[in-house]
């Protein structure tokens, strides 16, 4: 199990605000971002039918076209299955991230763990994304975010359907690896708990991150680094609070996340650290993570992360960030 083989490095390139989260976005701008990325040398693509009801992937697809299928690793999910019929995407219910893609595609999604769905979302998948094979499905959202009380009645169905197909379809060789692509962290902890069927990999959203990792340092990145279960960190920047942006875990950022981050950011400055790289770096150095996968819709933003990844964090920064308790004193920082 695990995925870092697989991976060309340890930055990718996330691929939800081209589903026109947030903002409607141009055709021309988001094809320009992943260009970017492409030019920068990022190689691993992460996507959803989530995005925008199909909008990121048709938009990633378009680009990567035009590049040999062998050169980049691909990642989508499943667990929707988006409809040709319309409806209003301002009005979708998406528990707590309502009104998310309130700007993607009209095209109705269900919710669908099952076999058969697994199976339709995968192929429809590969349609919108003009390729012949995927490297690494993630079963998207199952977790209390999204369904409350529901989840764990959700999460039995993906298990014994979602996850038993992707499991069949990797041992088949039609993919390379599978996991599930979640923004909590008791999922993946009840996952690793299995006897079957087991996953190579989580995709992790906004729960490693300078802003919240408690919850995740506990017991899931310790019991997957023990089962060899790699963690891809989505979210780096927090939903874009930590790099400049407005919003938290996907809303308005609250007063309390603001005047955090305005903490991090004054002892950054003091050390000369810029915080894209203080927060790409805190993600990337426990011993589990293997790759960080920040979104972006402007061009420009793909070498702000090139650039973060690279530049020196001196460890005064990491040891202030302790003796101001605003990281754990057991996470893992960064050694230059």
């Amino acid at each position: 199990m695990g995925i870092a083989p697989l991976l060309p490095g340890p930055l990718g390139f996330g691929t939800a605000p081209l589903g026109n989260m947030f903002r409607a976005i141009p055709d021309a701008e988001a094809a320009a971002t992943v260009e970017a990325a492409w030019d920068h040398g990022i190689r691993y693509f992460d996507t959803a039918p989530f995005y925008g009801a199909g909008l990121a992937e048709i938009r990633l697809g378009e680009v990567l076209a035009s590049h040999p299928r062998d050169s980049f690793v691909l990642s989508t999910k499943v667990g929707r299955v988006i409809l040709d019929e319309a409806e209003d995407p301002a009005a979708r219910e998406l528990g707590e991230k309502g009104g998310l893609f309130e700007h993607g595609r009209p095209n109705k999604m269900v919710n669908d763990y099952t076999a058969d769905a697994t199976m339709r979302s995968i192929e429809d998948s590969l349609a919108r994304l003009k390729t012949d094979r995927l490297d690494i499905v993630w079963v998207h959202d199952i977790a209390q975010d999204f369904y409350g009380d529901e989840w764990l009645a959700r999460y039995e169905t993906a298990r014994t359907g979602a996850f038993r197909t992707l499991e069949k379809l990797r041992a088949e060789g039609v993919i390379k690896a599978w996991g599930l692509g979640v923004n909590r962290v008791e999922p993946l902890e009840l996952t690793l708990d299995l006897d079957e069927p087991k996953p190579d990999a989580f995709l992790l959203a906004g729960r490693y991150t300078l802003l919240d990792h408690d919850r995740a340092l506990q017991r899931l990145l310790p019991a997957a680094a023990e089962q060899n279960v790699d963690i891809v960190v989505g979210g780096p920047y927090s939903s874009g609070v930590l790099a400049g942006g407005r919003h938290f875990e996907y809303q308005e950022a609250p007063a309390e996340i603001v005047a955090k981050v305005e903490r991090i950011k004054a002892l950054a400055e003091r050390h000369g650290v810029g915080i894209k790289a203080a927060a790409l770096q805190f993600s990337l150095a426990h011993p589990a993570t293997v790759a960080a996968i920040p979104g972006a819709t402007r061009p420009s933003r793909i070498a702000e992360d090139v650039a973060a990844l690279g530049e020196r964090v001196p460890a005064g920064f990491w040891a202030a960030l302790r003796d101001e308790k605003l990281i754990a004193a057991d996470a893992p920082v960064p050694t230059n």
